[in-house]
């Protein structure tokens, strides 16, 4: 699979009931449907975000340019960062209805709310109804991930 390129996104919530950002890095997102707008993404089973997906329904996803491959960088080295530190110095604004950080400069921000949950394997397929769609001022092409690395269409 390492073969097939992908967007990639970073997934948010906020965890309850202090309000603690948490954030992943995806590849395995997609579109699902139009009527209603619906999205999934695949989480690891018993990750930190599938936990709290499992609990929180409300998410955020920003569809990252090609730019912002530091973020998706720092947010996939879970566990070498403390989760406070995650968010630092990244813009970002909190998402009107999900409450959940999304970046700034990014292609597409998404809120959604979790429709259904669906195991598969040693993941979760989380399917969500998009809320709201905002298109911040990004630019360039988006970020891919592609063999092993991140790289840029051109």
């Amino acid at each position: 699979m390492s073969r097939l390129a992908a967007g990639v996104v970073l997934v948010t919530a906020q965890e309850p009931p202090l309000g603690e950002d948490v954030g992943m890095t995806a590849t395995a997102f997609t579109s699902v449907s139009l009527d209603p707008p619906l999205v999934l993404v695949s989480l690891r089973e018993g990750s930190r975000m599938d936990d709290l997906l499992a609990e929180q329904p409300l998410w955020g996803v920003s569809l990252l340019a090609e730019s912002q491959r530091h973020i998706a960088g720092r947010f996939a080295m879970k566990g070498r960062i403390s989760d406070r530190l995650l968010f630092e110095d990244i813009a970002y604004t909190r998402g009107e209805i999900c409450g959940a950080p999304l970046v700034g400069g990014a292609l597409a921000v998404l809120e959604c709310r979790t429709e259904q949950r669906v195991e598969a394997g040693d993941h979760t397929l989380v399917i969500g109804r998009v809320l709201s769609v905002g298109l911040p001022s990004g630019d360039g092409g988006p970020l891919t991930y592609f063999r092993g690395r991140y790289r840029h269409l051109g």
